[in-house]
């Protein structure tokens, strides 16, 4: 009796990301790593907040600009 043929499968190329976050997982606790995503998604809400501003500011220097229409 003969065992099966064994198959090759094709396993995708590690990707650097992957390797990073692999090399991450080991060398960082698991509230380090909450922190670090805590402060990267508080530099986008602050990246977020800056662009509201500037365009309020945007539209309001437009508004103050503009001449009052003659009646």
């Amino acid at each position: 009796m003969q065992a099966a043929p064994l198959r090759a499968t094709a396993r995708p190329a590690p990707s650097v990301t992957g390797a990073l976050r692999a090399v991450e997982a080991l060398l960082l606790g698991g509230g380090q790593r909450t922190a670090r995503r805590n402060a990267w998604n508080s530099v986008l809400e602050d990246r977020r907040r800056a662009s509201d501003r500037q365009e309020a500011q945007y539209v309001l220097e437009a508004a103050a600009t503009r001449r009052p229409r003659a009646t």
